[in-house]
């Protein structure tokens, strides 16, 4: 199986979804590096930044499925570092 190593960036307007949020990124902390969650208070945001290596469909079905979430905009950024796993 090939990992490969992105950043997931998440900017939440509906503080409503938040829970859900963190509920799919704890199903996916296997495959997460390290997570920084920024409540911007003056914009009424928060934002986070998580750090994954993980199968490009999982990167992929996280960011999708968060993105579907009202209020909720995603971004993923990937690396060109791409590993075999065992």
């Amino acid at each position: 199986m090939k990992t490969r190593v992105a950043v997931i960036s998440i900017i939440i307007r509906d503080k409503n979804e938040v829970e859900k949020i963190n509920e799919m990124l704890h199903e996916a902390s296997d495959y997460i590096i390290g997570r920084m969650g920024i409540p911007y208070r003056q914009k009424n945001i928060n934002l986070i930044s998580v750090a994954v290596d993980a199968p490009e469909g999982v990167i992929s079905a996280l960011s999708g499925s968060i993105g579907q979430l009202p209020g909720v905009t995603v971004k993923t950024a990937y690396s060109d570092v791409i590993t075999e796993t065992p």
